[in-house]
């Protein structure tokens, strides 16, 4: 197995990107690639077929590369609650609520973990594609450094490094990150690739010349352009640039503090006459005609910051003037006539009483719920996946919103009271049939629902990622490295 880590000068300098369309041009090439993050810190989630937790970017990298998403391929996730304190999922599996503090004198324990996972996939692959976080040269971290530069020196393989012009300073970003490496880190240097170019190309046509003199042992590959419509998922529980597109009637997705699976809005992007937009104020919600309340990492909180807003009594009132509301996960729980924490173990301890939209109540336990589904909704099936600390109950008889085969069994899952619906699964929108139903129930002139699925879309996607890097980079040293 030989490996390359995807290296990044700043956090979201395009290392997820770069790794994702590596991986798709890869895959072309028939090479049996997988993607691995050592340690990631996300609230975007993915649930693996087995019921493991692993980051949402390492899923979207595992398509991309043709295979199905496993623990492995990020053995450490962490997700953070606020307050300086993350839950600590362990290959897959939720472990405890960690303090930052606290975490890094664990650091060497979980070194193993990531040691024992690389040894695994020796046999597994033939290339391993390594995502770093954020720089590999933060100084006061690289003591304690377990996923830029050090899986890569266990590994003995080598490194791309990504820098974002759209950030300034690109040479500075390129030579300052090269030059506080370790010597013998180095000269494990592959290349590197300006990243997120707009623009004419032409006036950054010089650039290789000043790299060379700079740095002569550095290869410089080339300059990707940004182009929106090849943007897949985001690493970060809301990145703007990635959730907030297309034109027409707005559909507003609150931004909880503790916003988490903003990735749910993405499918919306396939249709016309429709905009995603993500609100924090009442002002903005009154141009919503359709509001989704999304996952959230501290459901109790971040409910309690609805009431602070206002957001809250406007939600209540959008749902009396007919509104068509969506509650996702803790967005669902939301919902609920009261929610139920005795031990603070989703986050913040205590009992509150919930927006009142739907007839049920939720009671948050220490067993969080991890599992894939097939979801169905009138007659189309689609993967799904579900990720909470809680059990919903209804105290009065309601419709539930669809349902879902699991184990082998069909169930019911969700809840619907009129246009309010609530549900626990991720992927929700990935139904063209489900989106139009909704819209059908708000006041949308206009909608256009996509006639390509969203799996068709995504795989599209990760080739057209591809042709980008054959297009506009060097990819020799990448060839010659693998034998290609």
């Amino acid at each position: 197995m030989k490996s390359i880590a995807i290296l990044g000068t700043s956090s979201n300098a395009g290392k997820s990107w770069v790794t994702t369309a590596l991986g798709a041009w890869l895959w072309r090439q028939g090479v049996r690639v997988a993607p691995f993050k050592a340690q990631n810190m996300s609230n975007n989630s993915y649930v693996t077929l087995e019921g493991g937790e692993i980051g949402r970017a390492q899923a979207v990298q595992a398509i991309a590369c043709g295979l199905r998403p496993v623990a492995e391929m990020n053995p450490i996730l962490l997700k953070p609650c606020g307050n300086s304190v993350s839950q600590l999922v362990l290959l897959g599996q939720p472990k405890t609520h960690i303090r930052a503090a606290d975490y890094y004198q664990h650091i060497e324990t979980l070194w193993e973990t990531v040691c024992q996972t690389l040894e695994g996939w020796r046999s597994r692959c033939d290339v391993l594609l390594l995502e770093g976080a954020g720089s590999p040269v933060e100084l006061n971290l690289m003591h304690r450094d377990l996923v830029n530069l050090r899986p890569i020196a266990y590994l003995e393989g080598r490194w791309l490094l990504v820098g974002d012009i759209e950030r300034g300073g690109i040479f500075a970003q390129m030579v300052g990150t090269y030059g506080l490496m370790p010597s013998d880190r180095q000269k494990q240097g592959l290349g590197m690739i300006v990243n997120k170019f707009r623009g004419d190309l032409s006036l950054f046509g010089t650039a290789g010349d000043y790299f060379k003199q700079h740095l002569p042992n550095l290869p410089y590959l080339g300059t990707l352009p940004y182009q929106t419509d090849l943007q897949p998922e985001s690493e970060d529980s809301l990145c703007q640039e990635a959730e907030e597109k297309g034109s027409g009637a707005v559909l507003g997705w609150i931004r909880f503090p503790s916003t988490s699976n903003s990735q749910d809005s993405q499918p919306w992007q396939l249709d016309t006459g429709v905009q995603v937009r993500w609100i924090t104020t009442v002002e903005a919600l009154q141009t919503a005609q359709v509001i989704i309340l999304p996952g959230s990492k501290n459901t109790l909180r971040d409910l309690q910051w609805l009431r602070e807003t206002g957001l809250a009594a406007a939600i209540g009132a959008a749902a009396q003037q007919g509104v068509p509301i969506v509650g996702i996960c803790g967005g669902y729980q939301m919902l609920c006539q009261s929610l139920s924490d005795p031990s603070g173990v989703a986050g913040d301890a205590g009992t509150v009483a919930g927006l009142g939209l739907l007839p049920a109540v939720t009671t948050f336990a220490e067993t969080k719920s991890l599992q894939q589904v097939e979801a169905i909704w009138q007659g189309d099936r689609w993967s799904a996946y579900e990720i909470h600390m809680g059990q919903t109950q209804a105290i009065a008889p309601v419709e539930s919103l669809l349902t879902l085969q699991s184990a082998g069994q069909i169930l019911p899952e969700g809840m619907r009271q009129g246009k309010v619906w609530g549900t626990y699964l991720h992927g929700l929108f990935e139904s063209a049939a489900l989106r139009q139903s909704l819209i059908q129930q708000s006041s949308i002139r206009g909608y256009g629902p996509s006639p390509l699925s969203w799996h068709d879309h995504q795989r599209q996607l990760y080739d057209r990622m591809a042709d980008l890097l054959d297009e506009h980079l060097d990819l020799d040293p990448i060839r010659r490295y693998l034998a290609l």
